[in-house]
């Protein structure tokens, strides 16, 4: 009985040992969400939620969308980060600072303004809320805009940086004292 229990024993582990390891290879039933450079203004937050110590936090804005030099489109912006990242809104709200980030589109959270200035029945928002304007941004017309504002998802990894309106103006460049041979 010992002798039969060896044996098989011997003959299990050749088998494994010839048959290889082999990785197993497959297809993700969905592909990855592809992220988008974009270039935004932020119009206004709407949502801000208390910072947790322990998940998530996000922040909502209403942001202009750059699409061409001078073309822009109104969006809903949630940024997602974590209690030792900062805030965007720590980057300041200031309408003539663009902000550079790669973001997915989200369709399923595609808002009107009107909703998303209100809460709805079950949701996390508080009853009303107080969108803070950034400083010299154009004031939102809740009558105009009616079709959903497309939603995009962000983060703090995927935030690039802060780039200051190339009209403001510049101090100019201080003088170089160059030696002559």
């Amino acid at each position: 009985m010992i002798r039969v229990r060896f044996v098989s024993m011997v003959l299990m582990a050749a088998a494994c040992i010839l048959s290889g390891s082999e990785t197993a290879s497959g297809n993700l039933p969905w592909p990855a969400p592809k992220k988008e450079e974009m270039r935004i203004r932020l119009v206004a937050l709407a949502w801000n939620h208390p910072r947790s110590s322990f998940s998530a936090s996000e922040e909502v804005f209403v942001a202009d969308k750059e699409l061409a030099k001078d073309e822009t489109r109104l969006v809903k912006l949630v940024y997602m980060f974590l209690p030792y990242q900062p805030r965007l809104s720590d980057e300041g709200l200031d309408y003539s600072t663009l902000h550079e980030m790669r973001a997915v589109r989200d369709p399923q959270c595609d808002e009107t303004l009107a909703q998303i200035t209100t809460g709805q029945t079950g949701d996390w928002r508080q009853d009303q809320s107080q969108l803070k304007y950034s400083a010299s941004a154009p004031p939102l017309n809740l009558s105009r805009h009616k079709n959903p504002l497309p939603c995009y998802v962000t983060n703090a990894e995927d935030y690039t940086r802060p780039v200051h309106d190339e009209s403001e103006p510049q101090d100019p460049p201080l003088p170089s004292l160059n030696q002559h041979p």
